[in-house]
């Protein structure tokens, strides 16, 4: 017989975002040994999708109606969100339950704060870093709402995804171009060509290309355009230099790529600050696609302690490798900011930190469901 569902995480996504709550599958399955997880989906190929990769209960409830039954039916104690799809709302007019919101990533993009944030009960945070962008960023937002918790997700133990190589090996991950133009990070249109050139230009150097997924369904031409150049700039390197192992990954998680390699090119998003929980003693390397190196050292303080890349420097992107691989100037400035970002978490206490979250509102709800009661009998 299946247990009750105390926790449910809501997606109310499509299948291309999918990736945003997979991530966070192995943590809902641990959390689900505490307080049972059901998956509350809208769309019938993302439940597929789900159902391919977890034993956690997925419910389909495509129609708001449904959604209605659903949740009166299950009774949960907490909704978990993993963005900030406009379908969320659907499920916050739900008022017997407590709402979280839990992102599907640490970054310093401008969509990592929205005005969404206060429609929630609480929104857990990675760190310092996040408390202070939601405070400077939003209009009548005290903070208190805000929970810091690490990122869970970074626990979850993986099997390695890349073999390991006596060579040195350059990661260039990049982003994708986002929703709107404010929210456009990508260095694929602007820089990925000449990143890619640079670092297979270095002697007894692999590259490892490894894109955002949403970059390889890319409607952007010029996007879409050099994603493919890449490609197969990479393919005719790897079959002119087989012993070399260049490769470009377009499936499956980065996090399993990242243990082999031993220096990172990436954009402004969650993976660059990955690298900095996960890989603090290897050279990271951020791009500027706008060549605004005040704003980006302002707004992105991962780029403190990193190499920036733009369109005035990438032809010294080489040379800069080189001496950053043989010299990591950066590597104490580098362990100061994982601080900053993630507090003094380390490897396991942020899902920790979560369940524990997690309970505490389980209990919450609880008693606000008792203490409503007792009001109800005081005036009957």
């Amino acid at each position: 017989m299946q247990k009750q569902i105390s926790v449910i995480a809501y997606f109310g996504e499509d299948p291309t975002r999918v990736y945003q709550l997979v991530q966070w599958l192995p943590v809902l399955e641990e959390l689900d040994h505490d307080h049972p997880v059901g998956l509350v989906v809208r769309g019938a190929e993302v439940a597929r999708m789900l159902e391919a990769r977890t034993a956690l209960p997925v419910i389909l409830a495509e129609g708001f109606d449904v959604l209605a039954k659903t949740y009166d039916t299950l009774d949960a104690s907490v909704v978990l969100y993993c963005n900030n799809s406009r379908t969320n709302f659907d499920s916050l007019l739900n008022n017997r339950m407590l709402h979280v919101h839990i992102n599907h990533g640490e970054s310093d993009k401008q969509s990592m704060v929205s005005n969404n944030a206060k429609a929630y009960d609480r929104v857990f945070v990675a760190g310092e870093a996040a408390v202070q962008r939601h405070r400077a960023n939003l209009m009548e937002f005290d903070g208190s709402s805000l929970v810091r918790i690490g990122r869970p997700q970074l626990d979850v133990g993986r099997r390695d995804g890349l073999a390991r190589s006596a060579r040195t090996t350059v990661l260039y991950a990049p982003t994708w171009e986002g929703d709107a133009d404010y929210n456009d990070y990508t260095s694929v249109d602007v820089l990925g060509p000449a990143i890619v050139e640079a670092i297979l230009a270095l002697p007894a150097v692999r590259l490892v290309y490894k894109p955002h997924p949403k970059i390889t369904t890319s409607l952007t031409p010029a996007v879409a355009a050099n994603h493919a150049g890449i490609v197969q700039r990479v393919a005719e390197a790897a079959a002119a230099d087989p012993a070399a192992g260049h490769v470009a990954i377009t499936e499956g998680d980065i996090l399993a790529v990242m243990p082999a390699c031993d220096a990172m090119v990436t954009d402004v998003s969650s993976v660059g600050l990955d690298w900095l929980y996960l890989c603090t003693d290897k050279p990271l390397l951020i791009t500027d696609r706008y060549g605004d190196a005040d704003a980006l050292r302002r707004d992105v303080p991962v780029s403190r302690c990193a190499d920036v890349v733009d369109v005035a420097n990438i032809a010294g992107l080489g040379e800069l490798l080189s001496s950053r691989l043989a010299h990591d100037e950066h590597r104490a400035a580098r362990e100061s900011m994982r601080q900053h970002y993630f507090d003094d978490v380390q490897n396991g206490e942020s899902t920790t930190r979560f369940v524990a979250a997690v309970t505490e509102l389980v209990s919450l709800r609880r008693r606000l469901l008792m203490a409503s009661a007792d009001d109800m009998s005081a005036t009957a």
